[in-house]
């Protein structure tokens, strides 16, 4: 917390390009690093996003599920569970690694539930592992 967020572009479920610089320029970020598409932490994680997104849209924050899933799995899980938000991908894990969000399990790197929040400034304002309270990281969001 307090550094300076290491910028990216990623493509989303979509097929389009999301670049963290521009997407600073309109609003705080909340980005979601998650292990896996469709497992139930995951699941369990974004849904509780989705089912107080009211929330975050008040605040006027973006939120992004970051994961290394490709586009089929990322969309597949995405239009099951109706995210109002997009999910990046992070092929190689590289932005993963930026954010210290990774993890060894066995002789595997993993992706470990991170939840990072940088404001229109660039600057890390909030950073957890596991599963915050969304009130917890709503509470964190600089007020704009």
């Amino acid at each position: 917390m307090g550094s300076k967020a290491l910028l990216f572009e990623l493509e989303d479920d979509q097929g389009r390009i999301v670049s963290l610089k521009d997407a600073l320029v309109t609003s705080p970020v909340v980005l979601i690093f998650y292990p896996g598409d469709m497992t139930p932490g995951c699941t369990m994680q974004l849904c509780a996003i989705r089912d107080e997104w009211k929330e975050f849209k008040d605040a006027g924050v973006a939120v992004y599920g970051v994961n290394h899933a490709g586009t089929a799995s990322h969309k597949a899980f995405s239009d099951a569970y109706h995210f109002p938000f997009p999910l990046l991908i992070d092929k190689e894990k590289k932005v993963s690694k930026q954010y210290n969000a990774l993890k060894k399990f066995f002789k595997a790197t993993i992706i470990n539930r991170t939840v990072v929040g940088i404001g229109k400034d660039g600057v890390i304002f909030y950073y957890k592992r596991g599963m915050p309270k969304n009130a917890e990281i709503l509470k964190a969001v600089p007020k704009q």
